[in-house]
Parts: structure tokens; sequence; C-alpha cells
């Protein structure tokens, strides 16, 4: 990962950015690009899906990875939505980052869609922590019924990309056997030209120190998904000195019932100068970068300054009369239970640097509960 600290980044409300609106930002030394030549725009989305997550990456050859799948009340129809009126066809890559349900709420659905209506679902990357929840069982049901290949990644794998200008690699989660169904979050890395980019997932403090104990400044990022939607659970204070964003985006309901994001992230934002994006002020959000430049285009018009969207939140949580955010979550169905980590990995591999081989005789078996 870079440092980029002369990033300038601009604002476009709507959903097209015009190349002559980009503005460039200038790499520190000793960079080093991605592996392929750097030719035209990746693009990455990140789909306002009220309290969940979901994002898209179209590399510039117009490979496609979806990162999550939004609630599962929603069952992945906003989400679908998005992506017909994008023009995907194909989802090449679906990266599960945990078995939470506000992550994996439409992997059935879109799997289904896009398998049935499309092109079809190249492959699942998914951190291997099981859930007990109908939302998760339906996920590997999917799976199971239109063979996709289904791989659990650990840290140091990379994505097959077949355009080899994006690298996309897996920081978490480590290989071994323990932790939580958050802390085992999948983190990625998407590095394009100068240009870098870190999702988290829900991985929180513990997760994080561990990152930069053994990454340090290696994290740094220009543009760096809030982990865990804003909670104060993640964010640290050593993580986002190492990570050091220009750019964050947060992915939460503006009337969270969780608070998300949290005061003190924002604050933390503001005291680094973070220019800031939350899908629930500023609805669906894209950035798009050629790799020297970038813009960022939010769907509606809003500030951008942390303290300002402090502001909005407060009045957003008055004009809701909600003084409590302790409601049991309605992100979670409410058959799941504590998880169990994964057993052994379903397609073994130390990197994924070429197109994964078929699992099984081309089955998907679901992941063994260790």
């Amino acid at each position: 990962m870079r440092r980029h600290r002369g990033l300038a980044v601009v604002s476009v409300v709507g959903l097209v950015v015009l190349s002559g609106c980009l503005v460039g930002f200038v790499p520190s030394d000793g960079a080093e690009d991605a592996g392929g030549d750097v030719d035209g725009d990746l693009e990455i989305h990140h789909i306002d899906v009220g309290q969940g997550d979901s994002t898209l990456l179209v590399t510039p050859d117009g490979e496609t990875v979806l990162i999550d799948t939004g609630i599962w009340q929603a069952d992945g129809q906003g989400v679908i939505d998005y992506l017909e009126g994008e023009g995907i066809e194909r989802i090449d890559h679906l990266v599960t980052t945990h078995g939470h349900a506000d992550h994996i709420g439409g992997h059935a659905a879109v799997i289904e869609h896009f398998e049935e209506r499309g092109e079809g679902v190249g492959a699942v990357y998914d951190p291997g922590v099981t859930s007990t929840s109908a939302t998760y069982e339906g996920y590997l049901d999917a799976i199971e019924e239109h063979d996709v290949r289904l791989f659990e990644v650990v840290a140091g794998d990379r994505l097959p990309l077949e355009d080899e200008s994006v690298d996309a690699t897996v920081l978490n989660p480590p290989d071994d056997d323990g932790g939580s169904i958050d802390a085992y979050s999948t983190v990625l890395s998407v590095e394009y030209g100068e240009f870098s980019y870190l999702t988290t997932g829900d991985v929180e403090r513990g997760a994080e120190q561990r990152l930069v104990d053994e990454r340090g400044d290696a994290l740094a990022a220009d543009a760096y998904q809030a982990g865990h939607h804003g909670s104060s659970t993640s964010s640290s204070a050593p993580f986002l000195d190492a990570v050091d964003p220009e750019i964050a985006v947060i992915s939460s309901a503006l009337d969270s019932q969780y608070g998300h994001p949290h005061d003190e992230v924002l604050e933390a934002f503001a005291d680094r100068g973070v220019e800031t994006y939350w899908t629930g002020v500023h609805g669906d959000i894209v950035l798009e970068t050629d790799g020297e430049n970038i813009a960022v285009t939010p769907e509606t018009e809003g500030p951008t300054d942390p303290a300002a969207l402090l502001e909005r939140k407060e009045q957003a949580q008055s004009a809701s009369g909600s003084e409590s955010l302790s409601a049991p979550s309605p992100t979670q169905p409410p058959s799941e239970q504590s998880p169990s980590h994964a057993g052994p990995s379903i397609q073994p591999q130390a990197t994924l640097e070429r197109p994964p081989a078929p699992v099984v005789d081309g089955a998907a078996p679901r992941i063994p509960a260790r």
C-alpha cells in the first residue's frame, strides 16, 4: 500500500463521473504500481442498503467483485436492482466478509438471480466462520443448488482477477483456528496504479491491532470503508494512524438503532481531516479512479466534514425521537446463534493468483464446522 498525502477529491452529485472531473494526487516516493498496465477506470460502488453493507468493484476490463449483499429483510432486492441499473450481468467474484445477516442478507437471492437470469457467479470467497442463521443456511443452499465454486480465504490470498492491473489481497482472517465471527471478517486491500482502498468488514479493535502489529504502515490506503458501520468498536486510533486515509465511507442507516456511525469515530475522522461519506446521508457512493486521479460521486449532495455529519446524525436522532440504541438487532434473524469457526479450507491455497479449480467435481460443499 502507498501513502498519497497529495490526494485531491472531487465530489460530484449524480451517478456519472466524467473523466474531465478527475483531479490528481501525488504518490509517495518508492510507490509501485499493481501488476499490470493501468488503463481505464476502477469503480467502487458503495450501495446504500440501510443498516448493512454491500460494495461493488468494477475493474477497467469490466470484471466484477461484489462484497456483501446487505440486510436480510431486503433479501437482496435493492442490491439486484442497483446491479441491473449498472448493467451488471455477471458477478465474477462474490466476497463474504462474514456470516452476519446484515452482510449476507442478499447472498442467496443474488446467486439465484445471476445464475438463473444472468451470466452466473464465478466463485464465492468466505472467511470460514459459520453461522446457524436461516440466512446463512440459505446462502450455502444457493451455492450448492447452482454448483458455485466456494473458497475459504486466509490472509495472504489474492483474488484471481483476470484484470492484472488490479490487485485484491486478503489481509484477514489469520490462518488459525480461533476467533469470533467479527474478528475473522475478510479484510480486503485493493490496489490500482497509485490508488489503494481498504475494506474491513466488522473487524474490531483486537483484530485491528493485530493487523497494525503485523503490517504497520503497509496498511496505508487512500480510501477506507469504516469498519463495523462506523462503530466505536472499530476504527481505533492505532489503526487509523496506520491506514491514514484521505477518504472514509460509512455504510449504515441515517436512523441507525445502534447510533452508527458513533460519535467517537466521526470525531476521529474530523481530527485527522478525513473527507467522510455516509450512505445514510449521501445514498449510493461511487469512487472512480484511473490509478492516478480519483472522483467521488454521491447520489445525494451532503456535507463531507465529519463534524457536520455528526450534526446531521444528531438532528436525525432528535427528529425520530430515538432515545435508546439498545434494541435487539433487526439485522440478525431470530434463529441466529453463536458461530463456530469453519474447518480446513474448502479449496486450500496459499494464494489465489490463478482462477480456482472446481471444488469436489464442481459441487460446492458446506463449510464444515470445526
